[in-house]
Protein backbone atom coordinates (compact mmCIF):
# COMPACT_ATOMS: atom_id res chain seq x y z
CA UNK A 1 0.00 0.00 0.00
CA UNK A 2 1.31 3.43 -0.94
CA UNK A 3 1.47 5.32 2.37
CA UNK A 4 1.46 8.59 0.41
CA UNK A 5 -2.19 7.93 -0.50
CA UNK A 6 -3.34 7.34 3.08
CA UNK A 7 -5.66 9.94 4.56
CA UNK A 8 -6.08 10.06 8.31
CA UNK A 9 -9.35 8.87 9.85
CA UNK A 10 -9.85 9.27 13.60
CA UNK A 11 -10.09 5.78 15.09
CA UNK A 12 -8.58 4.01 12.05
CA UNK A 13 -4.85 3.46 11.63
CA UNK A 14 -5.23 2.97 7.92
CA UNK A 15 -2.03 1.13 6.95
CA UNK A 16 -2.28 -1.75 9.48
CA UNK A 17 -6.08 -1.89 9.10
CA UNK A 18 -5.60 -2.21 5.32
CA UNK A 19 -3.19 -5.10 5.83
CA UNK A 20 -5.52 -6.82 8.32
CA UNK A 21 -8.54 -6.54 6.03
CA UNK A 22 -6.68 -7.96 3.04
CA UNK A 23 -5.32 -10.84 5.12
CA UNK A 24 -8.53 -11.72 6.95
CA UNK A 25 -11.52 -10.96 4.72
CA UNK A 26 -11.80 -12.89 1.46
CA UNK A 27 -12.11 -10.99 -1.77
CA UNK A 28 -11.15 -7.51 -0.64
CA UNK A 29 -8.83 -5.31 -2.65
CA UNK A 30 -7.17 -2.16 -1.30
CA UNK A 31 -6.84 0.70 -0.97
CA UNK A 32 -9.85 1.35 1.24
CA UNK A 33 -11.82 4.46 2.10
CA UNK A 34 -13.39 4.93 5.52
CA UNK A 35 -16.44 7.02 6.25
CA UNK A 36 -17.73 7.51 9.78
CA UNK A 37 -21.41 6.55 10.01
CA UNK A 38 -23.46 9.11 11.90
CA UNK A 39 -25.94 8.08 14.59
CA UNK A 40 -23.85 5.89 16.92
CA UNK A 41 -23.04 7.60 20.23
CA UNK A 42 -21.08 4.83 21.90
CA UNK A 43 -19.07 2.53 19.64
CA UNK A 44 -17.74 4.03 16.42
CA UNK A 45 -19.05 2.70 13.10
CA UNK A 46 -17.32 3.13 9.74
CA UNK A 47 -18.40 2.30 6.20
CA UNK A 48 -15.41 0.70 4.48
CA UNK A 49 -15.21 0.66 0.67
CA UNK A 50 -12.56 -1.29 -1.21
CA UNK A 51 -10.97 -0.49 -4.60
CA UNK A 52 -13.72 -2.35 -6.48
CA UNK A 53 -16.60 -0.73 -4.60
CA UNK A 54 -17.36 -3.60 -2.22
CA UNK A 55 -18.65 -2.26 1.10
CA UNK A 56 -18.22 -3.53 4.63
CA UNK A 57 -18.91 -2.03 8.04
CA UNK A 58 -16.25 -1.78 10.76
CA UNK A 59 -17.12 -1.30 14.45
CA UNK A 60 -14.72 -0.27 17.21
CA UNK A 61 -14.96 1.35 20.69
CA UNK A 62 -14.79 5.12 21.20
CA UNK A 63 -11.38 6.79 21.30
CA UNK A 64 -11.27 7.27 25.08
CA UNK A 65 -13.23 6.95 28.32
CA UNK A 66 -14.01 3.31 27.55
CA UNK A 67 -15.76 0.91 29.93
CA UNK A 68 -14.52 -2.50 28.77
CA UNK A 69 -17.75 -4.44 29.36
CA UNK A 70 -19.78 -1.75 27.59
CA UNK A 71 -17.59 -1.79 24.45
CA UNK A 72 -16.86 -5.49 24.01
CA UNK A 73 -16.30 -6.05 20.30
CA UNK A 74 -15.79 -9.81 20.65
CA UNK A 75 -19.15 -10.14 22.35
CA UNK A 76 -20.96 -8.07 19.73
CA UNK A 77 -19.32 -10.05 16.92
CA UNK A 78 -20.23 -13.31 18.61
CA UNK A 79 -23.90 -12.32 18.85
CA UNK A 80 -24.37 -11.35 15.21
CA UNK A 81 -22.40 -14.40 14.06
CA UNK A 82 -24.71 -16.65 16.10
CA UNK A 83 -27.92 -14.93 15.02
CA UNK A 84 -26.82 -15.13 11.41
CA UNK A 85 -27.95 -18.77 11.55
CA UNK A 86 -31.53 -17.73 12.47
CA UNK A 87 -34.28 -15.71 10.83
CA UNK A 88 -33.34 -12.56 12.74
CA UNK A 89 -32.13 -9.98 10.17
CA UNK A 90 -28.50 -9.29 11.05
CA UNK A 91 -25.50 -8.43 8.86
CA UNK A 92 -23.15 -11.33 8.15
CA UNK A 93 -20.09 -11.26 10.43
CA UNK A 94 -16.84 -11.23 8.41
CA UNK A 95 -14.01 -11.00 10.91
CA UNK A 96 -12.87 -10.03 14.40
CA UNK A 97 -9.54 -8.40 15.30
CA UNK A 98 -8.39 -8.67 18.92
CA UNK A 99 -4.86 -7.40 18.16
CA UNK A 100 -4.93 -3.85 19.51
CA UNK A 101 -1.67 -2.99 17.81
CA UNK A 102 -3.63 -2.77 14.53
CA UNK A 103 -5.66 0.31 15.38
CA UNK A 104 -5.50 0.76 19.15
CA UNK A 105 -8.64 -1.24 19.96
CA UNK A 106 -10.50 -4.44 19.15
CA UNK A 107 -12.77 -4.21 16.12
CA UNK A 108 -14.88 -6.36 13.86
CA UNK A 109 -16.22 -6.16 10.33
CA UNK A 110 -19.54 -7.26 8.88
CA UNK A 111 -21.39 -7.05 5.60
CA UNK A 112 -22.91 -3.78 4.49
CA UNK A 113 -26.72 -4.01 4.37
CA UNK A 114 -28.55 -2.10 1.67
CA UNK A 115 -31.08 0.38 2.93
CA UNK A 116 -31.07 3.27 5.36
CA UNK A 117 -31.61 3.95 9.04
CA UNK A 118 -34.66 6.22 9.53
CA UNK A 119 -33.34 8.62 12.16
CA UNK A 120 -35.63 11.51 11.23
CA UNK A 121 -39.29 12.08 10.43
CA UNK A 122 -38.37 12.91 6.83
CA UNK A 123 -36.56 9.58 6.47
CA UNK A 124 -39.42 7.68 8.09
CA UNK A 125 -41.90 9.35 5.73
CA UNK A 126 -40.22 7.48 2.86
CA UNK A 127 -41.61 4.23 4.30
CA UNK A 128 -44.82 3.78 2.30
CA UNK A 129 -46.58 1.21 4.51
CA UNK A 130 -45.68 2.57 7.92
CA UNK A 131 -48.39 0.61 9.73
CA UNK A 132 -47.15 -2.62 8.13
CA UNK A 133 -43.59 -1.64 9.00
CA UNK A 134 -44.70 -1.26 12.61
CA UNK A 135 -45.95 -4.83 12.66
CA UNK A 136 -42.69 -6.07 11.17
CA UNK A 137 -40.77 -4.30 13.96
CA UNK A 138 -42.79 -6.30 16.50
CA UNK A 139 -42.38 -9.51 14.48
CA UNK A 140 -38.59 -9.10 14.39
CA UNK A 141 -38.56 -8.52 18.14
CA UNK A 142 -40.69 -11.63 18.60
CA UNK A 143 -38.38 -13.62 16.31
CA UNK A 144 -35.37 -12.55 18.38
CA UNK A 145 -37.08 -13.44 21.65
CA UNK A 146 -38.12 -16.82 20.22
CA UNK A 147 -34.50 -17.85 19.54
CA UNK A 148 -33.29 -20.54 21.95
CA UNK A 149 -29.94 -19.22 23.22
CA UNK A 150 -28.60 -22.75 23.67
CA UNK A 151 -29.35 -23.74 20.09
CA UNK A 152 -27.20 -20.89 18.69
CA UNK A 153 -24.35 -21.15 21.19
CA UNK A 154 -25.37 -18.19 23.35
CA UNK A 155 -26.51 -19.99 26.50
CA UNK A 156 -23.66 -18.36 28.45
CA UNK A 157 -24.25 -14.84 27.10
CA UNK A 158 -25.67 -13.73 30.45
CA UNK A 159 -27.27 -15.00 33.64
CA UNK A 160 -30.76 -14.52 32.24
CA UNK A 161 -32.88 -14.44 35.38
CA UNK A 162 -32.78 -11.39 37.63
CA UNK A 163 -32.04 -9.20 34.62
CA UNK A 164 -33.55 -5.93 35.85
CA UNK A 165 -31.92 -6.23 39.28
CA UNK A 166 -28.51 -6.68 37.67
CA UNK A 167 -29.10 -3.87 35.21
CA UNK A 168 -30.05 -1.51 38.01
CA UNK A 169 -26.81 -2.32 39.83
CA UNK A 170 -24.67 -2.16 36.70
CA UNK A 171 -25.98 1.14 35.40
CA UNK A 172 -26.00 2.76 38.83
CA UNK A 173 -22.29 1.94 39.02
CA UNK A 174 -21.82 3.39 35.52
CA UNK A 175 -23.78 6.48 36.56
CA UNK A 176 -21.53 7.04 39.55
CA UNK A 177 -18.46 6.66 37.33
CA UNK A 178 -19.63 8.80 34.40
CA UNK A 179 -21.91 11.46 35.86
CA UNK A 180 -20.85 15.05 35.32
CA UNK A 181 -23.19 16.58 37.95
CA UNK A 182 -25.64 15.60 40.66
CA UNK A 183 -29.20 14.86 39.47
CA UNK A 184 -31.54 14.01 42.36
CA UNK A 185 -34.25 12.78 39.95
CA UNK A 186 -31.92 10.05 38.67
CA UNK A 187 -31.19 8.92 42.22
CA UNK A 188 -34.87 8.93 43.17
CA UNK A 189 -35.88 7.02 40.03
CA UNK A 190 -33.24 4.40 40.83
CA UNK A 191 -34.52 4.07 44.40
CA UNK A 192 -38.12 3.55 43.26
CA UNK A 193 -37.12 1.09 40.53
CA UNK A 194 -35.08 -1.02 42.96
CA UNK A 195 -38.04 -1.18 45.34
CA UNK A 196 -40.59 -2.39 42.77
CA UNK A 197 -38.87 -4.83 40.39
CA UNK A 198 -41.52 -7.11 38.78
CA UNK A 199 -41.11 -10.85 38.41
CA UNK A 200 -39.35 -11.78 35.17
CA UNK A 201 -41.75 -13.84 33.06
CA UNK A 202 -39.26 -15.28 30.56
CA UNK A 203 -35.56 -15.28 29.69
CA UNK A 204 -34.64 -14.34 26.11
CA UNK A 205 -31.84 -12.89 24.03
CA UNK A 206 -32.50 -9.22 24.78
CA UNK A 207 -31.18 -6.70 22.26
CA UNK A 208 -30.91 -3.87 24.79
CA UNK A 209 -31.23 -1.00 22.27
CA UNK A 210 -34.22 -2.04 20.17
CA UNK A 211 -35.57 0.98 18.28
CA UNK A 212 -36.15 2.16 14.73
CA UNK A 213 -32.89 4.14 14.83
CA UNK A 214 -30.95 0.85 15.09
CA UNK A 215 -32.66 -0.78 12.12
CA UNK A 216 -31.60 -0.76 8.49
CA UNK A 217 -34.82 -0.38 6.50
CA UNK A 218 -35.30 -1.53 2.91
CA UNK A 219 -38.75 -0.96 1.48
CA UNK A 220 -41.21 -1.57 4.29
CA UNK A 221 -39.13 -4.18 6.11
CA UNK A 222 -36.36 -4.37 8.67
CA UNK A 223 -33.40 -5.48 6.53
CA UNK A 224 -30.81 -5.40 9.31
CA UNK A 225 -30.92 -5.09 13.10
CA UNK A 226 -27.83 -3.18 14.29
CA UNK A 227 -25.92 -2.14 17.45
CA UNK A 228 -25.73 -5.26 19.62
CA UNK A 229 -23.38 -3.87 22.27
CA UNK A 230 -26.00 -4.06 25.05
CA UNK A 231 -27.27 -7.53 24.12
CA UNK A 232 -27.48 -10.18 26.84
CA UNK A 233 -29.84 -12.81 28.19
CA UNK A 234 -32.63 -10.98 29.92
CA UNK A 235 -36.21 -9.85 30.27
CA UNK A 236 -38.15 -9.45 27.00
CA UNK A 237 -40.31 -6.65 28.40
CA UNK A 238 -37.22 -4.51 28.90
CA UNK A 239 -36.78 -4.53 25.11
CA UNK A 240 -40.46 -3.74 24.59
CA UNK A 241 -40.53 -0.92 27.15
CA UNK A 242 -37.51 0.67 25.54
CA UNK A 243 -39.03 0.37 22.06
CA UNK A 244 -42.28 1.97 23.24
CA UNK A 245 -40.41 4.89 24.81
CA UNK A 246 -38.83 5.57 21.43
CA UNK A 247 -42.10 5.03 19.53
CA UNK A 248 -43.35 8.62 19.44
CA UNK A 249 -46.90 9.06 18.24
CA UNK A 250 -47.84 11.62 15.61
CA UNK A 251 -46.75 15.13 16.55
CA UNK A 252 -44.96 14.11 19.76
CA UNK A 253 -41.41 15.10 20.68
CA UNK A 254 -38.76 12.57 21.67
CA UNK A 255 -37.29 12.52 25.17
CA UNK A 256 -34.01 11.59 23.53
CA UNK A 257 -32.55 11.91 20.05
CA UNK A 258 -34.97 11.96 17.12
CA UNK A 259 -38.56 10.76 16.84
CA UNK A 260 -39.00 9.29 13.33
CA UNK A 261 -42.37 7.69 14.09
CA UNK A 262 -43.84 11.11 14.99
CA UNK A 263 -44.34 11.70 11.25
CA UNK A 264 -47.54 9.67 11.56
CA UNK A 265 -48.87 6.57 9.86
CA UNK A 266 -47.17 4.15 12.25
CA UNK A 267 -49.06 1.95 14.69
CA UNK A 268 -49.89 3.38 18.10
CA UNK A 269 -48.04 2.36 21.24
CA UNK A 270 -51.14 0.49 22.36
CA UNK A 271 -51.23 -1.51 19.13
CA UNK A 272 -47.53 -2.33 19.47
CA UNK A 273 -47.96 -3.53 23.05
CA UNK A 274 -51.06 -5.58 22.14
CA UNK A 275 -49.33 -7.17 19.15
CA UNK A 276 -46.34 -8.18 21.27
CA UNK A 277 -48.60 -9.47 24.06
CA UNK A 278 -50.64 -11.55 21.63
CA UNK A 279 -47.54 -13.03 20.04
CA UNK A 280 -45.60 -13.71 23.25
CA UNK A 281 -48.44 -14.64 25.60
CA UNK A 282 -46.83 -12.51 28.31
CA UNK A 283 -48.68 -10.28 30.79
CA UNK A 284 -48.41 -6.66 29.60
CA UNK A 285 -49.94 -5.05 32.72
CA UNK A 286 -46.55 -4.03 34.15
CA UNK A 287 -45.21 -2.34 31.01
CA UNK A 288 -45.16 1.08 32.73
CA UNK A 289 -42.39 -0.18 35.04
CA UNK A 290 -40.30 -1.26 32.08
CA UNK A 291 -40.78 2.12 30.44
CA UNK A 292 -39.56 3.82 33.62
CA UNK A 293 -36.58 1.49 33.78
CA UNK A 294 -35.77 2.18 30.13
CA UNK A 295 -35.89 5.95 30.65
CA UNK A 296 -33.62 5.73 33.70
CA UNK A 297 -31.14 3.38 32.04
CA UNK A 298 -31.04 5.57 28.93
CA UNK A 299 -30.32 8.54 31.18
CA UNK A 300 -27.26 6.67 32.47
CA UNK A 301 -26.17 5.81 28.92
CA UNK A 302 -26.57 9.35 27.58
CA UNK A 303 -24.69 10.77 30.55
CA UNK A 304 -21.85 8.47 29.48
CA UNK A 305 -22.08 9.83 25.94
CA UNK A 306 -22.00 13.37 27.35
CA UNK A 307 -18.92 12.50 29.42
CA UNK A 308 -17.15 11.02 26.41
CA UNK A 309 -17.83 14.14 24.35
CA UNK A 310 -16.30 16.24 27.12
CA UNK A 311 -13.32 13.84 27.18
CA UNK A 312 -12.82 14.14 23.39
CA UNK A 313 -13.65 10.50 22.68
CA UNK A 314 -15.45 11.35 19.43
CA UNK A 315 -12.79 13.67 18.06
CA UNK A 316 -13.01 17.41 17.59
CA UNK A 317 -15.12 17.55 14.43
CA UNK A 318 -18.31 15.93 15.70
CA UNK A 319 -20.76 18.72 14.86
CA UNK A 320 -22.84 18.13 18.00
CA UNK A 321 -24.49 20.43 20.51
CA UNK A 322 -22.91 18.71 23.48
CA UNK A 323 -25.12 20.34 26.10
CA UNK A 324 -28.17 18.81 24.39
CA UNK A 325 -27.00 15.47 25.79
CA UNK A 326 -26.93 16.87 29.33
CA UNK A 327 -30.44 18.30 28.88
CA UNK A 328 -31.73 14.95 27.55
CA UNK A 329 -30.60 13.18 30.73
CA UNK A 330 -32.70 15.60 32.79
CA UNK A 331 -35.76 14.93 30.63
CA UNK A 332 -35.31 11.18 30.86
CA UNK A 333 -34.94 11.23 34.64
CA UNK A 334 -38.22 13.16 34.86
CA UNK A 335 -39.90 10.71 32.46
CA UNK A 336 -38.70 7.78 34.58
CA UNK A 337 -40.28 9.29 37.67
CA UNK A 338 -43.57 9.77 35.81
CA UNK A 339 -43.78 6.08 34.89
CA UNK A 340 -42.30 4.26 37.87
CA UNK A 341 -44.88 2.82 40.31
Amino acid sequence: MDCQTVRMTAGIDEVPVHDWLVANVDGLEGPFTYERVAGGRSNLTFEVTDARGRKLVLRRPPLSHVIEKAHDMAREHRVIAALGTTGVPVPRARGLCLDRSVTGADFYVMDFVEGYVPHTEAEAEAIEDRHGMSRHVIDVLGDLHDVDPGEVGLADLGRGTGYVDRQLRRWQQAWEFMKQRELPAMEEAHRRLVNSVPDQQKTVIAHGDYRLGNMMVHGDRVAGLLDWELCTLGDPLADLGYLINNWAEEGEHAEWSSAPTAVGGFASRTEMIDWYGDRSGLDMSGISYYRAFAYWRMGCIVEGVYARFLQGAYGEDHGENVEAFADAVVRMSDAALEHVP
